[in-house]
């Protein structure tokens, strides 16, 4: 059996070797459909590593709260004479609204309020525009961050209100290039703050912030919250003018107020148990602050996993288009190949009938076609994996699409091809093998 195998192989290679340029056109559409499948694969596996970063930046098990302009609705009067109705009073996003999160709702293991302010990264001569943001120990711990050298900002320091900061890994390699970053300082508005630790660089896509409306982390300089609110900018001293602006103003001759209230925080990430709990949490967290902030809607409430699932939903259809084509392309590629052995054998009748003539049975027969319909479609199956490797890469630079091609990619490819040439040239290795010998002899 074995030796028969073998010299159906050999008669396949050469046969195809005698009509290269026909196989080549012959295996067309399996090139294409592979190239395809690879294509389509490298495509997704890249949007899913994307997406398992995003998720990674905004925490799976997290809920936000991230204060907005108030929403305001009605009919407008036509009288010029018409008072505003009294508005009701909003603080704006509080400390108080983070700590009452932790302490109310079960199931919250930390909340990491955060102060984002706009600075002048001074050293050495050098300048650079960045964020100064304000953070407990549990925003850096439960927002995935690593450090690079150096240590989180101790109790001790968080209490005080120390001068302190945790830098990104590009602030450390635009102004401590020359000397250690730990233990030396850098001037952030009108302070200097010494450096204790170091943050590893993450990952960040230029699609990922604009999708998430996140920053690049690595530029960041960040410092306890506590220095954030008594040496740079404490937003909870109020004027009577913002409570007049924020209500709607009793005395018609007073001063217009600077605008609605502002908010205390810019962020807060509320990080719960398990992902069960993200939902119950989010509509608690909701009903909370509506009730802490007068029903004043100035603020939103963001579950991450719901707007990565609806991404994950897009590309799952985009995957779904693409598997469409690729599948349409191995059926013509496999159309393809069951004509040309068919028109092959039509060639081959009398060499069909020798070989029955000196003992090959018609298992032989049908072994021998179906081995020269599975090597067109391999050889086309390897051409096809070069070609979604080449087509991969010029999706990745002109779209702009992140493209990984994997091993099991590749795998899967060449499965499919096999099974294509074993599929669509079963049919003409049994037709090959239903000639009549003496007939088969005879034939010119």
């Amino acid at each position: 059996m074995a030796d028969t195998t073998i010299y159906s192989f050999a008669i396949a290679i050469e046969a195809i070797g005698h009509n290269r340029l026909r196989s080549l056109l012959t295996s067309l559409g399996i090139i294409f459909g592979v190239a395809s499948v690879i294509a389509m694969l490298a495509v997704g596996e890249g949007a899913r590593q994307e997406i398992i970063s995003q998720m990674k930046l905004l925490g799976a098990n997290n809920v936000i709260v991230r204060p907005i302009v108030e929403q305001e609705e009605g009919q407008v009067e036509s009288t010029s004479d018409t008072r505003e109705e009294r508005r009701p009073f909003s603080t704006g996003l509080t400390l108080m609204d983070a700590e009452s999160i932790k302490e109310t709702i079960p199931g919250v293991l930390a909340v990491s309020p955060e102060i984002v302010a706009e600075t002048q990264a001074v050293r050495s001569g050098f300048r650079r525009s960045s964020k100064l943001v304000g953070v407990t120990n549990d925003y850096l711990l439960n927002g995935d961050f690593e450090l690079l050298e150096g240590a989180y900002f101790t109790d001790e320091q968080l209490a005080s209100a120390a001068p302190v900061a945790v830098i990104g890994y590009d602030v450390q390699t635009r102004f401590f290039t020359s000397e250690p970053a730990i233990g030396s300082r850098i001037k952030c508005g009108n302070l200097w703050l010494t450096v204790v630790g170091v943050l590893r660089q993450r990952a960040i896509s230029e699609s990922s912030m604009d999708a998430l409306g996140i920053r690049n982390y690595n530029n960041d300089i960040y410092t306890p919250l506590s220095t954030m609110r008594l040496r740079y900018e404490n937003r909870t001293q109020l004027t009577v003018a913002d409570v007049q602006g924020a209500q709607g103003g009793d005395d018609e001759d007073a001063p217009a107020a600077a605008g609605p209230m502002q908010h205390e925080l810019d962020q807060l990430v509320v990080r719960v148990s398990g992902s069960e709990m993200v939902a119950p949490v989010a509509d608690i967290v909701n009903r909370m602050l509506e009730r802490r902030h007068s029903g004043v809607v100035d603020y939103e409430v963001i579950i991450p996993e719901q707007l990565l699932e609806q991404e994950r939903r897009a590309q799952a259809i985009f995957n779904a288009v693409l598997a469409a084509i690729a599948s349409i392309s191995l059926v013509v590629g496999g159309i393809g190949i069951m004509n040309i052995m068919l028109a092959s054998i039509m060639e081959r009748i009398r060499e069909i009938g020798v070989r029955r003539a000196v003992g090959a049975t018609r298992k032989d027969i049908i072994l021998q076609f179906l081995i020269e319909a599975v090597m067109v479609s391999f050889i086309g199956g390897i051409v096809g994996v070069i070609l979604g490797f080449a087509l991969s890469l010029g999706i990745e630079r002109m779209a702009g699409i992140e493209t990984v091609v994997s091993p099991m990619s590749i795998a899967l490819a060449f499965l499919v091809s096999v099974s294509v040439g074993l599929i669509f040239g079963l049919l003409p290795a049994k037709r090959a093998a239903e000639h009549d010998p003496v007939v088969a002899l005879r034939h010119e």
